[in-house]
């Protein structure tokens, strides 16, 4: 009985596709989590938006921090909304920002927006609607505008397939400043087979790119994500090999000659062919 009651008191609810969206606190910190169907989506510590604490995340906020001065405001585009882990980010280590989220869960939303609050003053608009629908419908001062574009939407594990093509990347592309910076969170496993093709892809729309990621992930010998950054204009990455070393966890900066040889023979993803990113076991989130 006693578990029963603490069920029921987990804010939760139902999504469109059936999948239950729950806010839970962290096991192992003093945040709290959304997962959807068992699956963690964001970490959000309201005490301390700046911490990041999943990996990948992190490691967005690594490049993050090097777009522009230092609290300089952004102009952002976030594409999946999650519990806004890095809109919250920006806002606190940015003051002013100018951010755009699309989310295409209402109910997520709401839970999120009740149970998780936004700074009071946070200059965050989310839309509802689909990620790449939406972008149509984003005003036309943001086309060629914004600093940073963060690209990471999930379908309960996975990234729906229509949000993974050449077409795709080639609409949000059309958002970006001339330095502007595509972040992309991959998900993959063994072989890569995945991501490859997503470095091939968003690399025949965006000339420089480079993929962050743990080291044992990059080699694809186990299921993780790995970030994607790209831009029209070089990414300074001089200071990332030392920075990835660090933590969380060792992992490395793959760009160049090494990121050529990743995507070597990697098809580019079209709206004919793309498939949705691989689903991780299901034992990958026991807690």
């Amino acid at each position: 009985m006693a578990r029963g009651r603490d069920e029921a008191s987990v804010p939760q609810a139902r999504l469109s596709s059936g999948s239950i969206a729950r806010i839970v606190a962290s096991t192992v910190t003093s945040g709290r989590e959304l997962d959807v169907d068992g699956t963690p989506q964001s970490h959000v510590d309201l005490d301390d938006p700046t911490h990041l604490h999943f990996e990948y995340v992190a490691r967005m906020g690594a490049v993050i921090d090097r777009l522009r001065m230092p609290r300089q405001p952004l102009t952002a585009i976030h594409l999946g909304a999650g519990a806004l882990t890095i809109p919250r980010y920006v806002e606190a280590t940015r003051p002013g920002s100018r951010q755009q989220v699309v989310e295409l869960e209402p109910a997520l939303w709401d839970l999120v927006r009740e149970n998780l609050p936004l700074p009071r003053g946070a200059q965050i608009r989310v839309r509802i609607g689909d990620a790449r629908e939406t972008l149509a419908r984003l005003p036309a001062g943001l086309v060629g505008a914004a600093d940073l574009i963060v690209s990471d939407v999930y379908s309960g594990a996975q990234t729906p397939a229509h949000l993974t093509t050449v077409e795709f990347y080639t609409e949000v592309a059309r958002f970006l400043a001339p330095d502007g910076v595509l972040l992309v969170n991959v998900a993959d496993g063994s072989g890569l087979a995945f991501a490859r093709r997503q470095v091939a892809t968003i690399g025949a729309v965006l000339e420089h790119v480079i993929v962050l990621a743990e080291v044992q992930t990059l080699k694809g010998r186990r299921f993780g994500n790995l970030v994607i950054a790209a831009s029209p204009a070089p990414l300074p990455t001089e200071w990332l090999p030392r920075l990835m070393a660090a933590g969380p966890h060792p992992a490395k900066v793959a760009q160049g000659a090494e990121l050529v040889e990743f995507a070597r023979g990697a098809r580019i993803a079209t709206d004919a062919d793309a498939t949705a990113s691989p689903r991780p076991s299901a034992s990958l989130f026991d807690r």
